[in-house]
């Protein structure tokens, strides 16, 4: 089973039993510490708490009949525990305690591969922008030339966005991962001052912290996660984008991943298409549209509301499978990225000098201050881009510009990679910064 595949089963009802199955123990265990319940009905609880003990079709038949989520799961522990230990389980607690609870847990899972995945991305986008921080391009605003970049900068942009967002996952941890243990709607009425001392011991047994007001209606930490889910998402798409709008033919810097015998058309043999990048896209649009399913699953009535829970199930299930899809293909596309230099440089060059105006103004604008040698550059770009004479020809055509500068000043000048910036600077400050996570 790959990874893809492992993460799109975690939420399956077998998962999600023994996942409450799992929240069951830790209360029991809790309570029996706190000689709430006897310490051998906890043992007993806890040793036939698998989902392999228990009877699948006894429970599927009960859930048809009841439509209950939990409570035939629990009639089926009670019946293997027997009836020393059975009247013990689920003492003083609601279905959402254990539910939400038991959905936390498969998430933390999610969570943890997910990390890793990040840190996967980040250690294949560091070698990237180290070995692609010369290669000269050019850099684009409003789809139009702007001033030379390197491709290794582009990658130092998504490296800088990626390391804050796997923080935004680290930080979030404590107010996502907490054990819940109101009772029926929130209020400990059925387990009192004690309850919040079992809440706190059930935590400690999940590796959660402990829900600091157990009310029902609160599923704010949820939203956090997805949240963060769409904005790693978000910056994914990004991504994948810039390589789909690099690989038309058009511009040809780049070349996602394409596998021999890959067929792009039916009908067009020549098609190579950016196929891995389009379904990140894809993904990312999904996932982003769970984002306003969370923040109205926050509007619970009253003190507790199935509506809410459902939709919050959903949002998070399917935002945890999307963003596993959108990680695992990112890796797959830069690990294997083609990148043509060659091109770049071609692309550089096809306004003739104009991505150099900045250049030449500043320089210029020591001269003859920085407004003036603004006009002075604008005039002879604007006569090269409607006439067609090369911008060199253009420039030698302003006395201004003749009168300050030799012609061999001015074709240095127009060199792209002798203005760069801290390019450079930046695909190797981030490369190290994302190494320093690995």
């Amino acid at each position: 089973m790959n990874e893809i595949e492992k993460v799109s089963t975690l939420f399956s009802r077998e998962q999600l039993f023994q996942a409450y199955l799992d929240v069951e123990v830790a209360l029991a265990k809790a309570q029996a510490k706190q000689n709430i319940i006897p310490e051998a009905a906890a043992h007993t609880i806890s040793r036939m708490a698998q989902i392999s003990n228990l009877n699948m079709d006894n429970i599927n038949q009960s859930l048809d009949e009841t439509g209950h989520p939990l409570v035939p799961l629990i009639w089926e522990l009670d019946r293997v525990c027997g009836p020393d230990a059975g009247g013990y389980i689920h003492w003083g607690a609601t279905t959402q305690n254990i539910t939400q609870t038991g959905k936390l847990l498969l998430v933390k899972q999610f969570h943890q591969l997910f990390l890793e995945k990040i840190l996967k991305l980040l250690s294949v986008l560091s070698e990237l922008a180290l070995n692609t921080k010369n290669y000269a391009l050019p850099g684009r605003t409003h789809g139009q030339h702007a001033v030379p970049a390197t491709f290794g900068y582009k990658v130092a942009v998504w490296i800088d966005e990626i390391i804050r967002h796997y923080y935004r996952f680290k930080n979030c941890e404590d107010r996502v991962f907490v054990t819940m243990l109101g009772g029926g709607a929130g209020t400990m009425a059925s387990v009192g001052m004690e309850g919040l001392e079992t809440q706190k011991l059930m935590a400690e047994e999940l590796g959660f912290t402990s829900m600091s007001m157990p009310a029902r209606t609160i599923g704010d930490h949820l939203t956090e996660y997805i949240l963060n889910l769409a904005m790693f998402a978000a910056t994914s798409s990004k991504m994948a984008r810039e390589i789909y709008t690099l690989m038309k033919q058009e511009f040809g810097e780049v070349e996602e991943p394409v596998p021999d015998g890959a067929v792009g058309s039916s009908t067009m043999p020549q098609k190579r298409n950016p196929r891995n990048c389009q379904d990140i896209v894809a993904w990312a649009a999904e996932l982003r549209t769970m984002v306003p399913m969370s923040l109205e699953a926050m509007q619970t009535e009253h003190e507790a509301d199935k509506t809410t829970s459902m939709m919050i199930n959903v949002a998070i299930d399917r935002s945890c499978e999307l963003a596993d899809k959108i990680v695992s293909s990112s890796i797959y596309i830069f690990t294997d990225l083609k990148v043509f230099p060659d091109r770049m440089r071609k692309n550089l060059d096809l306004s003739g000098g104009l991505i150099m105006s900045e250049q030449i103004m500043l320089e210029l604008g020591k001269k003859l201050g920085r407004q003036r040698a603004h006009d002075v550059v604008y005039d002879a770009a604007q006569y090269s881009a409607k006439t067609g004479v090369d911008f060199i020809s253009a420039l030698n055509e302003q006395a201004e510009i003749t009168q300050n500068f030799k012609s061999d000043e001015i074709k240095s000048m127009l060199d792209p990679e002798k203005y760069l910036g801290l390019c450079i600077y930046f695909a190797e400050y981030f490369a190290a910064e994302a190494k320093k996570l690995l």
